[in-house]
This record gives structure tokens, C-alpha cells and sequence, in this order.
């Protein structure tokens, strides 16, 4: 509802108002996406890279147990983490908290555009 500032009556929105206000939201949806979004992206490839550059993935991941035992899993990757430098260990932390980050932002993003 508008008001009409002439008479002070209440009117309906008109489809062009509709259109106009909705595409100002998508607009500022979009603005406050782009700028957070694209720096946890780049957060998260920097970090993956920083890791990558570090320790030598293939070899964790053939040293990895296959046994299926989700206990034996955790111990190692807990294992794993600890046993590293410093900077392996801020470099995975930083790639989890981008990887969370960016997953919140998606679900904000979709959310609001689910939502009107």
C-alpha cells in the first residue's frame, strides 16, 4: 500500500512500481553479494592454493585409512592438523571458515531471492 499524499487515502501498488521496487532489491541483494562473495572466492582459492604449495595432497590422501570407520577417519585428519606447521594450520582453518562463509552467503542469496 502507498499513500497518497494528496488526499491521504491508502492505494495499491501499481505493476510498474512493482517491477521497479523489485528490481531495486534484486540490485541491492546483488551489490551486497558481489563485494562479500567475491572476496571469501578469492579468500578460499588463496588459501587452497597456500595449502597446496605447502604440503603435498596426494601423499596425505594415499595415507588416508580406507577402513570406512568414520572414528579412524577423524583421528587421522586430527592427527593430520596437528602434526603440520603453523602456516598449513592457518591456511586450513582460513580455507574452512571461506568455505562456511561462502555457503552462508549462498543460502542468504537464495533465500532472499525465493523470498518477495
Amino acid at each position: 500500500m502507498i499513500e497518497n499524499t494528496e488526499r491521504g487515502e491508502r492505494t495499491e501498488q501499481s505493476d510498474i512500481e512493482r517491477v521497479v521496487m523489485r528490481r531495486v532489491h534484486l540490485l541491492r541483494i546483488l551489490g551486497l553479494i558481489i563485494s562479500t562473495g567475491v572476496l571469501v572466492a578469492l579468500t578460499l582459492i588463496a588459501a587452497l592454493w597456500g595449502v597446496g604449495k605447502e604440503v603435498w595432497v596426494a601423499r596425505v590422501f594415499q595415507n588416508m585409512p580406507h577402513s570406512g570407520n568414520l572414528f579412524d577417519l577423524a583421528r587421522f585428519w586430527l592427527a593430520t592438523f596437528m602434526n603440520t606447521r603453523l602456516v598449513v594450520q592457518i591456511l586450513t582453518l582460513l580455507t574452512l571458515a571461506s568455505l562456511a562463509y561462502l555457503i552462508l552467503e549462498v543460502v542468504r542469496f537464495l533465500n532472499r531471492l525465493i523470498s518477495p
